[in-house]
């Protein structure tokens, strides 16, 4: 079984973050939502790895997970160059898939919970495809199932009638009949060609779709909103002996756990937590920061009040009351 990964998302919820920073990149409790996806994978021996990626997305990409050699997997990156929807996604990794089962994930979703029925399902069970629900509060933002009798009978993308609060999570298995599917769908009326429809298509042909409902962590890490409660709920299970990296300099400093500050940082006469991730490299002195996000190279200097709910760019600069950004996105 192979494994696929969709990053070619602008993340247009995110900006200015995500305008020169590709979402998949972006870090809970610091570590990246791509890396996560690849862990997933590779933690059921899933090692051959397409990523779908748009091209101006490809260096930052490269830069941080390369081929995949840190995890001893095998990357091959495979170009969306318009955002078509997820079904056309997976079309342009219809070469490197052939005829093999893949297990296939959103670069912007973060899920707990292991994938490992799901690739049973398609690989001994006989499904054509095999999908993670989860319950959620607000079913209009997702694509719905609908079950009867432990079927799936019907799916809707973004509903405005739900007919359940069974969402479909950005985890899915399938076998290569998806790519029959995905090539007799129409776009939809938002202009997308969606995964929602091709699983349609494929019960309406007679393929066994199955599904596993998960109450575990999974977040569409899709507004700072969302981010930020990833980012709490992550750190609050992140191991203690992971929590500050060892080069870390903290003078005079308050932690409150939990926390992640990675590698390179020095913090001087600060109240860091809880819930704060802050990314590599960054410097920090003088400051109150609470249930927040720095990315890295990050520099707060003496600043006034408490930061808080608050997500700060890479290479930002912010002294006093006065901010510049140095390269990176506030």
């Amino acid at each position: 079984m192979k494994g696929l990964i969709l990053c070619a998302g602008k993340g247009t919820r995110l900006y200015p973050i995500t305008l020169n920073f590709p979402k998949t990149l972006i870090p809970v409790a610091n570590i990246s939502i791509l890396q996560a996806c690849i862990e997933k994978l590779t933690e059921l021996a899933i090692v051959e790895i397409g990523v779908v990626i748009h091209p101006s997305q490809e260096g930052l990409i490269r830069e941080q997970v390369g081929h995949g050699e840190a995890w001893g997997a095998a990357i091959t990156y495979i170009y969306q160059y318009e955002a078509r929807g997820i079904s056309d996604a997976v079309r342009q990794a219809q070469t490197f898939i052939g005829e093999e089962a893949f297990l296939l994930l959103l670069g912007d979703n973060l899920i707990s919970q292991s994938l490992a029925e799901l690739k049973l399902d398609v690989e001994e069970r006989g499904s054509h495809g095999s999908l993670l629900l989860a319950e959620v509060a607000n079913p209009r933002d997702y694509g719905i199932a609908e079950v009867l009798e432990g079927r799936i009978v019907q799916l809707e993308e973004k509903p405005k009638a739900p007919k359940s609060k069974l969402a479909v999570l950005g985890a899915y298995a399938f076998d290569s009949t998806i790519f029959e599917a995905v090539d007799h769908i129409k776009p939809s009326p938002r202009g997308e060609y969606e995964i929602t429809d091709a699983i349609q298509w494929l019960i309406e042909h007679g393929k066994q779709v199955t599904y596993h409902v998960t109450e575990q962590l999974n977040m569409d890490v899709g507004t700072v909103g969302r981010w930020l409660d990833a980012n709490r709920q992550m750190l609050a299970v992140l191991p203690p002996q992971n929590a500050i990296h060892k080069s870390v300099v903290a003078e005079n400093c308050t932690i409150i756990a939990p926390v992640s500050i990675n590698q390179g940082c020095v913090l001087k006469n600060c109240v860091i937590g809880p819930y704060v991730s802050i990314g590599a490299d960054s410097q920090i002195e003088g400051c109150h920061i609470e249930n927040s996000i720095l990315l890295s190279g990050v520099h707060l200097k003496h600043i006034p009040y408490p930061l808080k709910d608050t997500v700060i760019g890479r290479q930002s600069a912010m002294t006093g009351l006065q901010a510049q950004k140095e390269g990176g996105n506030e």
